[in-house]
């Protein structure tokens, strides 16, 4: 992987499609294979402002603002995260580190994305896989991604096996202790002169188009 020397990508993450966070991350590196960036925490971000005790994933889409909810700045809390984009995949991994940069596990993000310039579209599919340091995982929010199935803001029954089926894919590559799960990146300090990237300008609040699996399919990954 060809190291980078810091420059700065904007993660857009969206849910039902409409945005959930936006934060600057440093891209690490980058291969035919893949990017690699990182994710301070503290970063500046904006983030949506629901109302109190609310998860954006829990609104159903027709109950929400056509817009949108409003946006405010915030910070990216509360782990450090080494984020690797493989190229082509419906999924991200994500290395967890603490405050002091002890690694502390692996999170499965499963996604389609769209690169724009220095922008990066995310599509969150909900179902997500969780990795102790020891490779023991699990499945995450199950019961949330399949009550979505046939939604038109989501998934199919079609799209969701698709989902499902690449986090398989993935679970196959933990238990063979396979990259990105083999132990490397796991000692991972960024330079100190990176310092915090600055707050976005601020991202567009929804997609171009519906949201589903298949949206960024024909974009370009980072």
């Amino acid at each position: 992987m060809r190291v980078m020397s810091g420059h700065t990508l904007i993660l857009n993450l969206y849910l039902g499609g409409h945005l959930s966070v936006s934060s600057a991350a440093r891209v690490v590196g980058r291969s035919n294979e893949g990017t690699m960036v990182w994710l301070s925490a503290g970063t500046p971000t904006w983030q949506v402002e629901l109302p109190e005790g609310s998860h954006l994933r829990d609104i159903p889409p027709e109950e929400r603002p056509e817009d949108g909810y409003p946006l405010r700045t915030g910070r990216w809390r509360p782990r450090n995260n080494l984020v690797y984009l493989p190229v082509g995949a419906a999924h991200a991994v994500w290395w967890l580190f603490s405050a002091d940069l002890v690694f502390e596990g692996w999170y499965v993000n499963l996604e389609q994305r769209r690169q724009r310039g220095d922008a990066v579209d995310v599509i969150d599919h909900e179902l997500d896989i969780t990795v102790a340091p020891d490779r023991v995982w699990q499945w995450k929010d199950e019961e949330s991604f399949a009550e979505k199935i046939g939604h038109p803001a989501y998934w199919s029954a079609e799209e969701a096996s698709a989902v499902r089926a690449e986090g398989e894919r993935v679970t196959g590559l933990i238990e063979a202790g396979a990259f990105p799960f083999d132990g490397s990146w796991c000692d991972f300090t960024p330079p100190a002169t990176w310092g915090l990237p600055g707050l976005p300008t601020e991202p567009p609040r929804m997609i171009p188009c519906p949201p589903s699996v298949d949206v960024f399919r024909r974009g370009s990954t980072p």
